[in-house]
């Protein structure tokens, strides 16, 4: 699956998975760059590059939003869209996990 159909198909990238678990509550980029780093215990860190074209490409197919304020700190927050999108992948996440867990599970079993 390339990239661009992301949003067709709202299947996340880790990034984008985890910069909308970040905004269920608002934040501005580095804040959103801070938890996820907090968050996965630095298993995961998202460099500003990757981040703000995320939130560009999150604003534009409306699963964030950007807040009214100021521009000088960007404040953003995730739609009920983004919400839906969110869950819906958390959950073909944790099937994915469930598979493994059967599979390797049973292979570890009989060593």
């Amino acid at each position: 699956m390339s990239k661009n159909n992301t949003a067709e198909s709202e299947e996340l990238t880790d990034a984008m998975y985890y910069i909308l678990l970040a905004l269920m509550k608002e934040r501005h980029g580095y804040a959103v760059m801070k938890y996820v780093e907090e968050l996965t215990q630095g298993r995961v860190v998202i460099g500003p590059g990757t981040l703000y074209t995320l939130l560009k490409k999150l604003v534009k197919i409306e699963w964030i939003k950007q807040l009214e304020g100021s521009e000088r700190q960007k404040l953003y927050v995730i739609t009920a869209k983004g919400k839906h999108v969110l869950v819906h992948d958390w959950q073909r996440r944790s099937a994915m996990v469930e598979d493994g867990r059967l599979l390797i599970g049973e292979s570890f079993d009989g060593k």
